[in-house]
């Protein structure tokens, strides 16, 4: 098998209207020393090439400290490259090979054993939508033991593309660059003949397709977050996100949407299934497979001033949401090892930067912790032209926060109906934190 690193939101329709129209309404370690514990120095088999003979390595930075990772199976986590060296795992569709990572379970002692997130939430994720869980074959009864064979797959060939409108948002055009096959989800059950209540729900998403050379540059035939990927020694080098939990800053990973335009800013897999995941506005109820996460329309826009060796976190200049992401030239261009300034843009603060409600692992109230799921269902906020006025579109990092506005009247959603719910679903499994844990709590809106 082959090493590679070569050097590379229908919904769509509603929620694009939507935001139109809110628019014009509108602690490190040596980079040597692997991790802080100094084992498991493996890490450097981050992006490597091709050919035996040519291996090269996407370039050691600083590493995020172990304690402060969430998927504590992640290999490494590089904080100048913005990418998590992930376990990776070989299954098949049919006949063809593909490759996938687990990053969340629902069930708590299968999440210790693979050191992903625990979920209890994802449970609920079959319920309603039997599209949004795919079932697949394999003989072990834990996910990633065994051989497995999917339903579907992502078909990854088509080339992403996003172009900005005469006021950068909303976008004149745009493509997602990979979109889900007949049968696919990221979410899989394990098929079994001993049923045991309610099922273990995995994310395991597949970022790959095929048996090599696989293309991290266009992404012909890997996730467009995908900087690097090696067969032999079974890791995948994943480009995250910083975003923002609890007013702390956190890493993130971004894999599908259920909804066209967010799949193609996110750098993700169009899984438009997933729209009929339960249920819209489903955060804080145990029977939802949703958790709520926010973005904005009208934030103010630019990068971080000065950041630090360890990247954007919440310094001078830094910005979030739509109209701040479109305003970059980057956002077009295919994220890869190659194009360093894509990365160093990222690094600094390009991404959309969303705002979770809750915090696995960290948070202090278990019922928070409970509430976690990398399935997240968006809530698209517009500020009002008071708030814009006053300044008050900077930065927010705390989802009690964007509530409180919104009680206040200082945030809407697009048409300046009740913030809530735009029923567009991302699967973004939390990774770690940048400097201080996330301790919540959740507090619901006043009724809420």
């Amino acid at each position: 098998m082959r090493r590679t690193s070569l050097t590379r939101w229908s919904t769509a329709v509603a929620v694009m209207s939507a935001l139109t129209l809110a628019a014009s309404a509108c602690s490190d370690s040596d980079p040597d020393s692997g991790r802080a514990d100094g084992d498991r120095q493996e890490s450097e088999t981050s992006a490597k090439g091709l050919e035996e003979d040519s291996v090269t390595s996407a370039p050691a930075g600083v590493t995020l400290d172990e304690s402060q990772q969430t998927i504590t199976s992640a290999l490494r986590v590089d904080l100048t490259r913005d990418f998590a060296t992930l376990p990776l795992y070989e299954g098949s569709v049919e006949r063809e090979t593909v490759w996938y990572v687990i990053t969340d379970v629902s069930d708590a002692t299968i999440a210790t054993e693979l050191g992903v997130n625990h979920s209890p939430k994802l449970a609920n994720a079959g319920i309603g939508c039997p599209a949004c869980v795919q079932e697949v074959t394999t003989d072990d009864p834990v996910l990633g033991r065994a051989p497995v064979e999917f339903q579907g797959a992502p078909d990854f060939s088509p080339e992403r593309a996003l172009v900005q409108g005469p006021t950068n948002f909303p976008a004149q055009s745009f493509t997602p660059g990979a979109t889900a096959g007949a049968g696919y989800s990221p979410f899989v059950v394990v098929d079994s003949d001993e049923p045991t209540g309610m099922p273990v729900v995995y994310n395991a998403p597949i970022v790959a397709t095929g048996d090599g050379p696989f293309d991290v540059t266009t992404h012909a035939n890997t996730h467009d977050r995908t900087l690097g990927i090696d067969t032999e020694s079974m890791t995948t080098d994943h480009l995250f996100v910083r975003g923002f939990a609890n007013g702390k800053s956190i890493l993130y990973l971004s894999f599908d949407s259920s909804d066209a335009f967010t799949a193609t800013v996110e750098r993700s897999t169009f899984v438009p299934s997933l729209t009929d995941l339960g249920f819209a506005n489903g955060g804080g109820d145990a029977d939802s497979a949703r958790a709520s996460i926010f973005t904005f329309v009208n934030a103010q826009a630019g990068l971080e001033d000065e950041p630090s060796d360890r990247g954007a976190s919440q310094g001078p200049g830094r910005s979030q949401g739509l109209t701040h992401a479109l305003s970059l030239d980057i956002v077009g261009r295919d994220a890869a090892v190659e194009n360093e300034d894509v990365l160093e843009a990222l690094r600094t603060g390009a991404d959309v930067s969303n705002i979770f409600d809750v915090f696995p692992s960290t948070n202090e109230r278990a019922a928070d912790r409970a509430e976690y799921s990398p399935a997240w269902d968006l809530q698209v906020g517009v500020y009002s032209d008071a708030a814009v006025a006053a300044g008050s579109n900077g930065l927010q990092t705390d989802a009690n926060t964007v509530r409180s506005m919104a009680g206040q009247g200082l945030v809407t959603s697009p048409g300046g109906l009740p913030l809530g719910s735009a029923n567009v679903v991302i699967n973004c499994p939390a990774l770690g934190f940048l400097d201080e844990p996330p301790l919540g709590p959740r507090v619901p809106a006043l009724g809420g």
